[in-house]
């Protein structure tokens, strides 16, 4: 039996990528969804660009990236599309930084990363885009900031984050920006061999860090999203601690909120987990629900599995299966659609799909 909250989202299936990928990079741009570079069926960093018409649903090919990379960073500038760091075809981070030209068609190259990395965390504000963290060529993670000013193509250095880190989630809430060392899945957040559990927020006004508790457990691959003053850090690949050698990781359903008005983590209690176990899935913010999509699990296959934390009733609630099982996916939400985009079902996916609001599908 249906419930409210299945009743209310729907799956929108769209015509599969051209190019199957994982750890593509993806924006949408005026009624276009560009899917750009991501690893193939060989494994290696791809050149490939597409972009699929909203409104035709139709795939069309861009000219190709100038510089065939995976996991990269991309951040929509008006007309243009600007893409930083990833790794490229010899496994090696990347400086270079791409910008697609929408209305001509092309790619310019733009100023490069002070640092080669790849698991840049980025956010825009107000025409600039914030570069926190990665991980350089020596593979330590970096504390790096830097801030990019297109009218002048260039990058600013800002203070350093309190902790090093890459493939960090990152949320903008009011002048601050959150940064949360829980691991995504293309080398996630992590510092050395473990996942980093720091939190820290940077002001964007007084320019300075603050350190807030660090997550109460340590997981690997989790899903982060922020809702409503909340975030949440969800699911993931349970991390023995450093001094305990005998436990393995194992898949948890760990649901963990952080309260930015009163400042404190809470662990929510056994009621109040995930449904299902779940690490290296997609996340997000739909319809009053944070949302938890496929992923890998204790199944031999990836999980096709959704369900959904209602914020009005504080339950988590079965959604509408994905249509294509598959973890290590790239997401975007735009409106009333998060897209789920490529990945891994039994390889790289073609798979494009939306978990839409009903009203809007």
């Amino acid at each position: 039996m249906a419930t409210g909250g299945s009743r209310a989202f729907a799956w929108q299936v769209f015509p599969p990528m051209p190019t199957c990928r994982v750890y593509g990079t993806v924006a949408y741009q005026d009624g276009h969804l560009l899917v750009l570079g991501g690893c193939g069926q060989a494994g290696l960093p791809l050149d490939t660009a597409e972009t699929l018409d909203m409104a035709s649903h139709t795939w069309l090919a861009l000219a190709p990236l100038p510089t065939p990379r995976a996991g990269a960073a991309a951040v929509v500038l008006g007309k243009q599309v600007l893409v930083m760091g990833g790794v490229d075809e010899g496994q090696s981070p990347v400086a270079a930084v791409e910008a697609f030209l929408a209305d001509e068609g092309r790619w310019e190259r733009r100023a490069t990363l002070p640092q080669a990395a790849m698991g840049v965390a980025t956010v825009e504000r107000d025409g600039m885009v914030y570069a926190l963290g990665g991980m350089g060529p020596d593979t330590a993670p970096q504390a790096q900031v830097r801030v990019y000013e297109p009218r002048g193509d260039c990058w600013l250095s800002l203070p350093s984050m309190p902790t090093p880190c890459y493939g960090a989630s990152t949320f903008l809430h009011g002048n601050k920006i959150y940064v949360l060392g829980a691991p995504i899945p293309l080398a996630g957040g992590r510092q050395g061999k473990l996942p980093v559990t720091a939190f820290e927020a940077f002001d964007l006004e007084a320019r300075t860090w603050t350190r807030h508790p660090s997550l109460p457990s340590r997981r690997a691959f989790a899903g982060c999203a922020m809702a409503e003053g909340s975030v949440f850090s969800l699911g993931g690949l349970q991390q023995p601690g450093p001094h305990n050698f005998y436990s393995r990781p194992h898949f948890v359903n760990t649901v963990e909120m952080f309260d930015l008005e009163h400042g404190s983590w809470t662990k929510m209690p056994r009621s109040l987990r995930m449904r299902d176990k779940r690490a290296d899935f997609v996340v997000g913010s739909l319809g009053n629900h944070i949302v938890a999509i496929g992923g890998l699990g204790n199944q031999p296959c990836p999980l096709g599995s959704v369900e959904g934390f209602s914020l009005a009733r504080r339950r988590w609630e079965a959604l509408p299966a994905m249509p294509t099982a598959r973890c290590s996916c790239s997401s975007l939400q735009a409106g009333h659609r998060l897209f789920v985009i490529g990945g891994v079902a039994q390889g790289p996916s073609q798979a494009v799909e939306a978990l839409c609001l009903r009203d809007g599908v």
